[in-house]
């Protein structure tokens, strides 16, 4: 049965590849050294497997097609798909085994989540694995998750899923240790007047809920507040599946400041697992 080894949460940007030296040499070091630090921790746990939750932002899906999940079962994912992004195109080993057992049993336990072995990647995967140094190190599955358009899976209901793949992990007999890293906010708005607005209070707030354990306070902190944080915000949804997967145990933040200059505020860490 496979062990979780480690429940990780990381901002992304795009900005933070195209424009690194945007906040200024200090600042920049500060942030780039504590995804240094997720990745080296990483790698220190040797994962069989990378579960990576974070969004897709209209490549693979639009309005037509907007599944609230997606598990991703190919055995390679072409990444980055902007042609824009600073970041070296590569392909990304896949895990479609573990992909395909963990589509299975969370369809058992009463989700029903897309599933896609033609995924393409965009900054939302590849620029925290790059800035982590661990791009192309382990292979991967991604969960992608609606957090562009409504109508969103609730955070709750976010949540939920992470306690269904909890299980579905552990009972895996094809990987020993999978690690869990989920990617995306904090607070930052994309193609509105409020672009470069961020709300460091809500950014703060949702923190202290996760750093306080349990599985309901930072999901309703969340659904009450997420509006006032911007469009972009709405990617906490991917933090809340992996605080299911890490059964409510209370987050440690590594590092949290609010990057006007890359327009997101930016935050990392990990769940302290029992």
């Amino acid at each position: 049965m496979a062990e979780i080894a480690g429940v990780f949460a990381v901002s992304h940007t795009p900005i933070m590849s195209n424009m690194p030296d945007a906040p200024g040499v200090s600042r920049r070091d500060a942030a780039f050294a504590q995804f240094e630090r997720v990745g080296a921790e990483i790698d220190s746990l040797a994962p069989d497997a990378v579960l990576l939750i974070s969004n897709d932002h209209l490549h693979n899906f639009y309005l037509d097609n907007l599944p609230a999940f997606c598990i991703g079962i190919a055995s390679s994912y072409i990444s980055p798909v902007e042609g824009w992004l600073k970041v070296p195109k590569q392909t990304l080993p896949g895990d479609p085994l573990l992909g395909a057992h963990l589509l299975r049993e969370v369809i058992e336990a009463g989700f029903d989540p897309a599933l896609s072995m033609e995924l393409v990647l965009d900054h939302g995967t590849l620029t925290p694995l790059d800035r982590a140094g661990i791009a192309g190190r382990h292979p991967l599955v991604p969960i992608l998750v609606n957090a562009v358009q409504p109508p969103m899976p609730t955070m709750q209901r976010s949540v939920a899923l992470g306690g269904a793949l909890r299980a579905a992990i552990q009972s895996y007999k094809g990987a020993d240790r999978v690690v869990v890293l989920a990617t995306g906010g904090l607070s930052h708005d994309v193609g509105t007047p409020r672009m470069g607005q961020l709300n460091a209070e809500f950014d703060r707030q949702f923190l202290r809920h996760l750093e306080a354990g349990g599985l309901d306070v930072a999901a309703q902190y969340a659904r009450a507040h997420v509006n006032s944080a911007g469009n972009g915000a709405e990617e906490v949804r991917n933090w809340l599946v992996a605080q299911g997967i890490a059964a409510g145990a209370p987050f440690e933040t590594y590092f949290y400041e609010g990057m006007a200059e890359w327009y997101t505020g930016i935050a990392l860490g990990r769940w302290r697992l029992p």
